[in-house]
């Protein structure tokens, strides 16, 4: 059709466009003989999703407060748990009722609280995993499992393995980015490391409470050096990093080194104008809202665009969601703040035709106990027995709530799934099998879910 249309100008665009392609892919292997792991490399089959975005609510929302409807909480409130076959360690205080509204929504009539009515009304493309567990209660092991796999030893991250195994489309922006406002999240950086996995695989933090880009990411522009200059003076570093390299026996902290330094100089000419949201029109970012996660979330959509692979979304630094006390201040606070922009997102991804290739997932490290931490009734201790976290998009069967917690929602006592599971799975969404993505480290081959995890095939469309 473009040969014959137009007199044949149509097809001299899609080779420039090809072109464009193939010296975007193959140009990270010529940084002194060193191949980059960035390089966009083939799944293990043919995949449901391309990318993911991990909605991170880092603190642990309450599940009985947001997606896991009890009604039993309603009949004791205030009272100890009655006595029975459930096992009750932290539940030592008087349970507690939501105070917030539950409604069903959409088709499937799943149950969504008031915190996420706006969230809800895209209810029936949401898998909700009501049966997550963990192994402790306590914040830095729970994060480096949700997010690393293991919870004490230093492993690489999701987003990590990700990118060693798929690469990345778009050799001008980071493959893997982490936005959270106001600074690092508890443990920091251990969040989206590489560990012993390239360099160039781990996470590039964004401080998204900037709005002004060149404060987004920093010495974005050159102001003493137009970009030629600046390449011959990179190309003369990285004829030396590359002699230094060879000579190390290709040692992996020089090689990131010179992955990072490429990296750095392409990202001169996309980034400024990719964290641009002024350039969207005004009725899309009206629809995001004013806030930090608005303005995050369309950043994150316009990075998907240009082929970001794996993105992270934070509610902000230390942990948010960690309300022992003023539970229903607190999170109906975080739940406005994120409530309108995800349903934005997820609207704004369906109309574009990027939600069936997009992995979405939303949740915490674990979720919070039904009792009361305190006699006032106000707040909710740490629960690793049972929590939720949901999954949208990318091959994923929405309009199901899969398994559940016991009566009170402590326990998940129906189809538990397990950390690994869900990384098996998302894994497997995305074209790879969890026990083939390995990286040969100290003698033994390492994976993501270590020796563990089952894909949860009722989770895939």
């Amino acid at each position: 059709m473009l040969c014959r249309s137009g007199t044949g100008f149509g097809i001299l665009g899609l080779a420039a466009l090809l072109e464009s392609e193939c010296a975007s892919a193959a140009r990270p292997a010529s940084h002194g003989g060193v191949v980059s792991p960035l390089v966009p490399k083939p799944p293990h089959f043919e995949p449901k999703a391309t990318r993911v975005v991990h909605l991170f609510m880092n603190g642990g929302p309450s599940q009985v407060d947001t997606f896991d409807h009890k009604p039993q909480l309603e009949k004791y409130h205030g009272q100890a748990v009655p006595a029975g076959n459930l096992r009750t360690e932290r539940l030592t205080g008087g349970l507690m009722k939501s105070p917030f509204r539950f409604t069903r929504r959409g088709e499937s009539g799943l149950w969504a609280s008031e915190m996420f009515e706006k969230t809800a009304a895209h209810i029936d493309d949401m898998a909700i995993i009501r049966s997550m567990h963990a192994e402790v209660p306590n914040h830095e092991p729970s994060l480096m499992l949700m997010n690393c796999g293991d919870g004490r030893l230093p492993r690489p991250s999701f987003g990590a393995w990700v990118t060693y195994g798929l690469g990345t489309e778009n050799q001008n922006l980071p493959a893997f980015l982490s936005m959270c406002p106001g600074g690092y999240p508890i443990v920091a950086t251990r969040n989206w490391r590489s560990a012993f996995l390239p360099g160039a695989c781990q996470g590039t933090y964004i401080n998204t409470k900037n709005t002004d880009v060149e404060k987004l990411i920093e010495n974005i522009r050159n102001s003493r050096l137009p970009l030629d200059e600046q390449r011959r003076q990179l190309n003369l570093t990285q004829l030396l990093n590359a002699k230094h390299a060879k000579d190390r026996l290709h040692d992996p902290q020089l090689e990131s080194r010179i992955e990072s330094f490429e990296l750095a100089f392409r990202m001169q000419t996309e980034a400024g104008e990719a964290f641009d949201i002024s350039r969207e029109p005004k009725h899309i970012q009206e629809s995001y809202g004013s806030g930090t996660h608005g303005r995050q979330l369309l950043i994150t959509r316009r990075l998907l665009e240009r082929g970001v692979r794996f993105i992270q979304v934070w509610s902000g630094s230390g942990q948010p969601w960690d309300n022992h006390s003023a539970l229903e201040k607190n999170h109906r606070k975080l739940g406005l703040e994120w409530d309108q922009p995800i349903a934005a997102f997820l609207g704004d991804l369906k109309q574009r035709g990027m939600l069936d290739s997009t992995l979405v997932q939303w949740g915490g490290e674990f979720g919070r106990t039904p009792v009361a931490e305190k006699p006032a009734l106000n707040g909710r201790d740490h629960n690793h027995y049972g929590f939720t976290c949901w999954l949208a998009g990318g091959g994923i069967k929405g309009g199901q709530a899969y398994g559940e917690t016991d009566e009170f929602g402590f326990r998940a006592i129906d189809k538990p799934v397990a950390v690994h599971d869900l990384h098996a799975t998302m894994l497997h969404l995305l074209g790879m099998d969890h026990t083939k993505l390995t990286h040969r480290y100290a003698g033994r081959d390492f994976r993501l879910t270590d020796v563990h995890g089952e894909v949860v095939e009722a989770l895939i469309a």
